[in-house]
C-alpha cells in the first residue's frame, strides 16, 4: 500500500476523486498505476516531507484504490474505508504505517440519509438559482450521488478548517457525521447569502457615490463656466481654489487649506460650520506667503527720512542706521530685535513708521498693553467657538506683506493669569532661530516670520520677564530737552495741528516765545505728548475765534497765551531760595521723565526714634538706614544727640510713592548737614546710591535727571563716577548749563558742600 500524506482535502468513504498525477510528487518516488491501493493520512500542518515526523499526522486516515490514469495524467481514485493509523515511520522520501479498518456506528437508515441528501440538494439548487453561474452549478449538484459525495465536491467552498474537516472524517456515528455535513452546507449557504447581500448593498452604495461624484463634477464644470462668464459672481469654492493656487503657500499650509476647502464643498452653505470654514480660508489666503524680494537699502535716504520725521534722538538714529546697514550687507532680514525704552511721548512708536518708510515696507502696529491670555499671541484652536487668530498673524494679514515692520507696543504692560503667559508666547515670535516656523493655533500650519522687522516699545524694562528681555537689544529714549521740544513743536506738532483743524498758516501765527512758555510752564514730561495736546487746544480755540471772525489773522504771544490755554497748569519744583540745615536737593527718575525732590530732616525732642514719611519704598528705607549709619560713623560726636532726640526724615509730595536706589548720597548729605548745622547751598543737587563703606554707586536715568536739574535752575550736580560714560547720552545744551561733578566717595560730596568733615 502506497502512503500518501494530504492536507486541506475532505476525504470521506465511497467517493471518487480526480487528481493530476504530479499532485503527490515530492511525497513519494513510487510510481502510481491502476489498481494500486493507497493510504491517505491527513497532515496537521502544511509541511514538506523533510520536516515530517509521526506527530505531524492525525491518527485516522482513509484507504483508497486507483481506478485509472488517463492520457492527461489524471488519476481517478475511489475511497474505501476509514482506518486507524499506527507505527508511522518517515524515512527519506518514504512513509510507512500500519492501518486497520475503523468501524462505524450505523445509526441512521438509508432512507433517512437519502431524505437528508434530498433536502440538502434542494437547498443548494434553490440557492444557485439567483446567480449567472446557476445553470452550471445546478448540473454539478445533480451529479452528486450521496451526502458524502456532495460534501467532498464542495470541499473548496465550505468554510471548514483542517480541524473541522478531520472532525467529520473521525466521527464514528454516521448520523453525527451527516449532521456535521448538513451544518457545514447550510452555513455555506447562509454565509454566501450574507456576502451576496453585503456585496449588493456595497454595490448600490458605490453606484450612489459614483452618481453623486458625477453630479458634483458636472456642477463644478457648470459653475466654472458661469464663473468665467460672470467673474463678479464667482462661487466661494471657486474663489478659494484660485486664491490657494496663486497664494504661494508652503506644502503644509496648502494641504490644510485644500482639506478645509474639500470639507466646505461637502458641508454646503446650509451647514452651521460653513461660516467657520469660510473665515479660515479667507484668513489664510489673505496672508502673504511668497518670500519677499530684498530691495536695495539707501542709507543716505534712510537718514534723511529719520531726520525729517524726528528731531534729536541722535543715538537712536545711529543704532537704527547700523541695523539697516547690516541688512543691506546681508541682503536679508538680520540683526537684533530692537526694544525702544523711554517715557511716553518720546517718539518710540512713531519712529517705527519712519523705519518702515525708509525701507519701503508696510507698517503695522500691535498694542500688547493689558494682554494676559496666551491665545492673544498664538491664536485660539479652531475647535473652540469663536476661535480667532492671534494678534501677530492678524497683523500680518493687515499688512498684506510677508516682511512688514511690526511694532509691538507696550511689551512692559503684558500680564499673566490662568489663561497662560503671553510673554512666554512672544519668545518664539522674537527668536530668529524659531520664528521661521511660527505656528498660530488657529492656522495650525507654520508661517515664516523671519522676514519681519520687529520693533518693540516699553516705558520701563522692570516689568519685562528676563527671558523675553534677553531676546531684545535695549535702546533708551532719554526724553527731549526744552530746545528739542521747541524744534519738534515748530517743525512737526504745530503744522500738523493746523492741518488737522483746517487753519491756514497765514491765519494763525504762534510766536517762539509762546512756544517756549508752553514748554516751560504748561508741560513737565520727558516726551511731547502733553505739548501736542496743548497745541491742539490752542488751535481749536483759535479756530473758534476765526469762525466768529473776531480777527482775520491771529498771533499768539507769550502775553496772550493764557487766553488760549488758561493759566499755568504745570508747576515744577525749582531750586530753594534759601539754604536750610538738613535740607538737600536730590534727583529722581519717573516714567514721565526726571524731577528734583527735596530730602528734609529735622531733630525733635524725643527718645531717639526714627520717623520716615513721604511714602518711601523698601529700597529707600534701607538707604535711610545706611545713610544714618554712615553719618554716625563720620560724625560720632555730633550724632550723640540722636540718642536723646527723635529724627524725622521726610520727602515732600507724600501722596506719590517713591522708591529706587539713587537717593543715598542725598540722604547722607541731608543728615550730615542736620547734625553739623551747616546748610548745603541751593545751587547743589545730587544723585547716587551709597554703600555702608561710603562708596557712591552708579544709577540709571541720568539724562532725565540732569534735564530736571537744569530746568529747576540747579548749577552743580554730583553724580557717581561710574556714570561718566552715560554723559554721552546727555544733550549738549544741558551739559553746558550744568557743572557736573563725578564722585567716588560720599566724603567727596561732604567735603565740597559742607566745607570739610
Amino acid at each position: 500500500m502506497i502512503v500518501r500524506p494530504v492536507h486541506n482535502i475532505l476525504l470521506l468513504p465511497d467517493v471518487s476523486y480526480y487528481f493530476k498525477k504530479d499532485f503527490f510528487s515530492g511525497w513519494s518516488t513510487e510510481p502510481m498505476k491502476k489498481d494500486d491501493e493507497v493510504l491517505f493520512m491527513l497532515l496537521k500542518d502544511d509541511k514538506s516531507e523533510k520536516e515530517l515526523t509521526a506527530d505531524d499526522f492525525y491518527p485516522i486516515g482513509i484507504s483508497a484504490k486507483v481506478e485509472g490514469i488517463d492520457d492527461s495524467e489524471n488519476v481517478q481514485i475511489r475511497t474505501m474505508e476509514r482506518v486507524d493509523i499506527s507505527d508511522i515511520e518517515v524515512t527519506g522520501d518514504h512513509i510507512t504505517a500500519t492501518a486497520s479498518i475503523r468501524g462505524e456506528i450505523n445509526d441512521i437508515t438509508d432512507e433517512e440519509e437519502k431524505e437528508l441528501f434530498g433536502r440538502l440538494r434542494g437547498a443548494l439548487l434553490k440557492f444557485v438559482q439567483g446567480y449567472q453561474w446557476g445553470v452550471w452549478a445546478r448540473s454539478y449538484i445533480l451529479q452528486r450521488k450521496n451526502i458524502h459525495d456532495m460534501a467532498c465536491s464542495l470541499t473548496d467552498y465550505l468554510n471548514l478548517n483542517t480541524e473541522e474537516k478531520y472532525g467529520i472524517l473521525a466521527a464514528d456515528s454516521r448520523r453525527e457525521r451527516d449532521s456535521l455535513i448538513e451544518k457545514a452546507i447550510y452555513e455555506f449557504i447562509e454565509v454566501s447569502k450574507v456576502s451576496q447581500e453585503a456585496s449588493s448593498a456595497q454595490k448600490d452604495d458605490q453606484e450612489q457615490l459614483y452618481r453623486e461624484a458625477a453630479i458634483k463634477k458636472q456642477i463644478e464644470y457648470l459653475q466654472r463656466e458661469l464663473d468665467d462668464m460672470h467673474p463678479e459672481n464667482v462661487s466661494d469654492v471657486r474663489k478659494f481654489e484660485k486664491k490657494i493656487a496663486r497664494s504661494g503657500m508652503n506644502k503644509e499650509a496648502k494641504q490644510e487649506a485644500e482639506k478645509v476647502l474639500n470639507r466646505m464643498k461637502q458641508e454646503g452653505k446650509e451647514s452651521h460650520e460653513y461660516g467657520m470654514l469660510y473665515d479660515y480660508l479667507d484668513f489664510v489666503t489673505s496672508l502673504s506667503w511668497k518670500p519677499p524680494k530684498m530691495p536695495a537699502i539707501d542709507l543716505k535716504e534712510a537718514e534723511e527720512i529719520l531726520d525729517e520725521d524726528h528731531y534729536g534722538l541722535k543715538k537712536v538714529k545711529e543704532r537704527i542706521i547700523q541695523q539697516l546697514a547690516v541688512m543691506a550687507l546681508n541682503k536679508k532680514q538680520s540683526g537684533s530685535i530692537l526694544l525702544f525704552v523711554g517715557a511716553p511721548g518720546t517718539g518710540k512708536t512713531s519712529i517705527g513708521q519712519s523705519i518702515a518708510r525708509a525701507l519701503g515696507r508696510k507698517y503695522v502696529r500691535i498694542s500688547l498693553g493689558g494682554i494676559r491670555d496666551e491665545a492673544e499671541i498664538r491664536g485660539h484652536r479652531r475647535t473652540y467657538v469663536g476661535a480667532m487668530p492671534g494678534r501677530i498673524m492678524e497683523g500680518m494679514k493687515r499688512s498684506g506683506a510677508s516682511n512688514p515692520v511690526m511694532v509691538l507696543d507696550e511689551v512692559d504692560k503684558l500680564s499673566r493669569d490662568y489663561s497662560g503667559d503671553p510673554a512666554s508666547a512672544l519668545l518664539e515670535v522674537l527668536d530668529p532661530e524659531q520664528n521661521n516656523t511660527f505656528t498660530d493655533h488657529y492656522m495650525n500650519v507654520p508661517y515664516d516670520l523671519s522676514n519681519v522687522l520687529f520693533v518693540c516699545t516699553a516705558n520701563t524694562t522692570d516689568t519685562i520677564p528676563e527671558p523675553l528681555l534677553n531676546r531684545m537689544e535695549v535702546i533708551s529714549f532719554p526724553g527731549y530737552t526744552a530746545l528739542e521740544k521747541f524744534q519738534i513743536a515748530k517743525r512737526h506738532l504745530l503744522p500738523k495741528a493746523l492741518e488737522t483743524m483746517g487753519i491756514r498758516e497765514e491765519n494763525l501765527e504762534v510766536t517762539d516765545s509762546a512756544l517756549h512758555k508752553m514748554i516751560e510752564e504748561y508741560t513737565g514730561e520727558a516726551g511731547v505728548r502733553s505739548l501736542k495736546k496743548l497745541i491742539d487746544i490752542l488751535c481749536r480755540n483759535a479756530a473758534v475765534k476765526l469762525v466768529k471772525k473776531e480777527n482775520e489773522t491771529l498771533t499768539v504771544t507769550k502775553e496772550n497765551l493764557p487766553e488760549y490755554l488758561g493759566h499755568q497748569r504745570m508747576r515744577h519744583e525749582t531750586r530753594l531760595e534759601e539754604k536750610v540745615p538738613g535740607v538737600v536737593t536730590g534727583l529722581a527718575w519717573t516714567t514721565a521723565g526726571g524731577e528734583i525732590l527735596f530730602i528734609e530732616s529735622k531733630l525733635m525732642e524725643g527718645k531717639g526714634e526714627l520717623i520716615i514719611t513721604g511714602q518711601l519704598g523698601d529700597v529707600m528705607k534701607e538707604s535711610v538706614q545706611i545713610a544714618l549709619s554712615l553719618v554716625k560713623s563720620l560724625f560720632p560726636k555730633e550724632t550723640e544727640i540722636l540718642e536723646k532726640r527723635d529724627l524725622h526724615i521726610h520727602v515732600p509730595a507724600g501722596a506719590v510713592p517713591k522708591d529706587g536706589p539713587s537717593a543715598g548720597i542725598t540722604l547722607v548729605t541731608a543728615l550730615a548737614s542736620l547734625v553739623t548745622g551747616k546748610a548745603v547751598g541751593t545751587e547743589y543737587a545730587m544723585t547716587g546710591e551709597v554703600s555702608l563703606r561710603g562708596c557712591v554707586m552708579p544709577i540709571g536715568g541720568l539724562p532725565e535727571k540732569l534735564m530736571a536739574a537744569q530746568r529747576a535752575g540747579i548749577q552743580k550736580v554730583f553724580i557717581p563716577y561710574d556714570n561718566i560714560e552715560d554723559l554721552e547720552d546727555v544733550a549738549e545744551e544741558v551739559k553746558e548749563k550744568l557743572e557736573i561733578i563725578p564722585v567716588k566717595k560720599v566724603t567727596d560730596v561732604l567735603d565740597q558742600v559742607l566745607g570739610g568733615l
